[in-house]
């Protein structure tokens, strides 16, 4: 069974930075790609960043220039630096990672973001 394992949401000033982590377990298949969404209160669960085995990205606008994503293939993991972070980051931040060999999609529990003004 597939489990994606969160860490590293907390409470942050504004300009402040927080790194995200999440390791991916239980599939013979590679994980590709595997990302990070978020959803704050009242709105749509929205793309952060994704990042390809072959290291390619997708970074939403809102983020680039202040998010990184990076992953480690051997650890099947992946990371989320966020810089100069603002309060309207603040939200619930998801891992995301597809089995490409099943066409699977998989989300983590969800961490918290709060940036306070």
């Amino acid at each position: 069974q597939v489990q994606l394992v969160e860490s590293g949401g907390g409470l942050v000033q504004t300009g402040g930075s927080l790194r995200l982590s999440c390791a991916a377990s239980g599939s013979v298949f590679s994980f590709n790609p595997m990302g990070w969404y978020r959803q704050a209160p009242g709105k749509q669960r929205e793309l952060v960043a994704t990042i390809t085995s072959g290291g390619s990205t997708n970074c939403a606008d809102s983020v680039k220039g202040r998010f990184t994503v990076s992953r480690d293939n051997a650890k099947n993991t992946v990371y989320l630096q966020m810089n100069s972070l603002k309060p309207e980051d603040t939200a619930v931040y998801y891992c995301y990672a597809r089995v490409l060999a099943k066409n699977l999609e998989h989300w983590g529990q969800g961490t918290l973001v709060t940036v306070s003004s």
